[in-house]
Order: structure tokens, then sequence, then C-alpha cells
């Protein structure tokens, strides 16, 4: 049974002060959550319908609610059998981590969605990490977390003041960019940071000036651009197949 407290926290957790001020972020659904459970991420409650219908570790509590309380807790219309609540977490960025491996930066990234399906782009092209501008979507937003479709849990993700960042690393810097080179020509490149600016006004003036080489999808017929996360994967996707697959130390 839910308390008065317990409601409000949850109800709460919609916003990102809230979210920011209790250290703690909220996900909701079936799928998403069995995901975050697979990929073992550590959340401290489940708040379910059906007791019977959930396996979770000893460490998370279990708290069996009533469809009528679920519907006043949840942040969707329809609400669904669970919700699961978890720590938000941020690790720093250690030093020299940008010189080796593939590295995915999000600048300015402002859509929800497309957040979300960049770290699974990230995740299923094996990319070291992804780092995301202070004025990226909340890493922590639902529709960040269901868009993400579990990789939320296996992606390690940074926030970084990007210009500073890409302006120490020694790797090659790749900015996605209409006026860039065919993507198509990328040399061979186990080191690299592919940079993905929003899809209104593309790269910052700051992250643009770090960039040292900048790369385009070639246009072949009349729409004016690409979704950012579109654009991102056959970047990606190019990347990787002028190198050898690997999995790079994390």
């Amino acid at each position: 049974m839910l308390t008065k407290a317990e409601l409000h926290r949850l109800r709460s957790l919609r916003e990102k002060k809230s979210r920011e001020e209790l250290g703690l972020f909220v996900v909701e659904g079936e799928k998403v959550v069995a995901e975050l459970l697979a990929a073992q991420f550590p959340f401290t409650t489940l708040y379910v319908t059906d007791r019977a219908a959930f396996a979770a570790p000893s460490s998370i509590r279990l708290v069996e609610i009533t469809p009528d309380e679920m519907a006043r807790a949840s942040h969707f219309p329809t609400p669904s059998a669970v919700l699961a609540v978890g720590p938000i977490a941020r690790p720093p960025l250690a030093p020299g981590a940008l010189d080796r491996g593939l590295t995915l930066a999000l600048d300015g990234v402002q859509d929800p969605g497309n957040v979300g399906t960049l770290l699974r782009i990230a995740d299923w092209f094996a990319f070291d990490r992804v780092l995301l501008s202070p004025d990226c979507a909340d890493l922590f937003h639902q529709k960040v977390i269901n868009a993400s479709m579990g990789s939320f849990a296996r992606v390690r993700v940074h926030p970084a003041d990007l210009p500073a960042v890409l302006a120490a690393t020694t790797a090659p810097i790749l900015g996605c960019d209409l006026a860039g080179e065919d993507v198509h020509a990328l040399p061979p490149l186990s080191d690299a940071i592919v940079v993905i600016g929003s899809e209104g006004r593309g790269l910052s003036p700051g992250v643009a000036a770090c960039v040292s080489r900048r790369v385009t999808v070639p246009r072949l017929g009349g729409a004016e651009s690409l979704n950012a996360a579109v654009a991102a994967a056959i970047v990606c996707d190019n990347l990787r197949r002028a190198q050898t697959p690997r999995r790079g130390a994390r």
C-alpha cells in the first residue's frame, strides 16, 4: 500500500528538479523494467500490481499496490503493472579516456526520443562511451530510458563540457555536418569521437571549433536533412565497417 508521502514522491519524479533534489528517477512499463532488470540495473524499489508476476533480486524492495494506486502514481494516461525507482548516477570522465576507443558525443540533442535512440546506437556498435552536453535532454527522463530499450543500463554515459574535453583529446573528432565530406570515405579508425549536433542548429560553435574532420551522409534525393539518430547510425556503421570489429575496453 502506498503512503501519501510515497505517492507524492513518485509523482514529483516527473520533474527534473525533483529528480535532482532526491537523486532518484522513475521508469514504468513491463518491457523496459524487465530489460533493465536483465541488465542488472540497481533499482531500489519496484511498485507492482501483481507481486507474483515479477522476479527481482533480494536487494530490491518489492511493494505490491492496487491498480488504483498505480493509476495515481503513474506518469502515463494508461498505467502499467510496474513502476521502478532507481538512483541517479553520473560517473565522471576519467582523464585521457577519450584518447582511446570510440566515443559518441551528443551536442545539444534535446529530443528525449533521439537521445534514447542514440544510446541504442552506441550500444549496437559497441562504442565505449557516450558524452552528453549540459543542454541535451535529461538522461533520466522516462522517454530517454524507454527509447534506449535497455541500452540505458549497458552504455557508459558521462555528462561533459564538450568544448573543454574535446580540446584536450588526441583522438580524431568527426563532426556530422551537411557540408562535410562523404562518410563512406572514412579511413579505419580504432580511436575516434563522433559528434552529433541538434537537428535545429547543428554543431555548437565551441564544439565545431574542435572538430578535426566533418562528415556527412551524401544526399541523393530531395529531403532537407536526416534525423540525428539516423545520421549517427550511418556514420557509426561506416566507422565500424572500416575497421576490424572489436569490443573496446570501457
